[in-house]
């Protein structure tokens, strides 16, 4: 069993958010999840916070601080799409992508770095996306948001690798939740000659993956780059 720990799961309210905040209170965590709206799953504590927006990350913090202790792992995963050709694509559409996926995650690591530093231990675990190295057609603004996580994720690890913290990135590949229920059978069918295991992935399936970097076992593991695709990737 790994150490309990005090965890804070950003957008973990649906789907691949909601599967890792399960997974880590399962594992006898304490767990809190940011949201816009809706709830964590039981046994978690749910706050509001918008990725774009410090001052509310920062409340949102302060709040699990006050009720849970001093975070000492961050699951970034909040995030959006808004999918459509590049030539179509607006700056709005392009610049508010990367403003809650990248920049959201800057805002919530620099806000948790705080408490690692004093703690001398962190535990950084970036949601991606296969198609930030793999590519999509009509994501330039999503794939470049999830590719900038990797650069990321490697500078802090040079930054802070001395100081007990660990900063990794999980890249899902076609996993079954909303967003991919609303492809259409073809679509469906297209991915799905792409994927060696020809399934689409489970949400349980990477919140395993982020359970694991997360614990102790996990700890000479920073800067890397953990594919549950399936084998659609082949890890880039």
């Amino acid at each position: 069993m790994s150490t309990p720990r005090t965890v804070l799961v950003t957008g973990g309210n649906r789907g691949i958010g909601y599967a890792i905040a399960e997974e880590l209170v399962a594992r006898g965590h304490r767990v809190a999840v940011t949201a816009r709206s809706g709830e964590g799953p039981a046994g978690s504590l749910t706050v509001r916070a918008e990725m774009g927006n410090a001052q509310s990350i920062d409340a949102a913090f302060s709040e699990v601080e006050e009720k849970l202790g001093p975070i000492e792992v961050l699951v970034a995963n909040a995030g959006i799409t808004k999918d459509t050709l590049l030539m179509r694509m607006s700056e709005d559409e392009f610049t508010s992508v990367i403003d809650t996926n990248l920049v959201g995650s800057f805002r919530v690591v620099k806000r948790a770095l705080k408490g690692f530093l004093k703690q001398r231990f962190g535990r950084v675990v970036l949601i991606s996306s296969v198609v930030a190295l793999y590519g999509s057609p009509g994501q330039t603004n999503y794939s470049a948001s999830k590719s900038g996580l990797v650069g990321f994720a490697r500078s802090l690890t040079r930054e802070l690798g001395s100081r007990g913290i660990t900063a990794n990135v999980v890249a899902p590949g076609f996993i079954e939740t909303d967003m991919t229920a609303e492809l259409t059978e073809e679509q469906q069918a297209t991915y799905l000659a792409n994927i060696p295991a020809a399934r689409f992935g489970q949400a349980s399936e990477v919140a395993k993956a982020v359970a694991w970097l997360s614990s102790d076992d996990a700890s000479y593991i920073s800067g890397a780059v953990i594919p549950v695709d399936g084998g659609l990737g082949m890890g880039h």
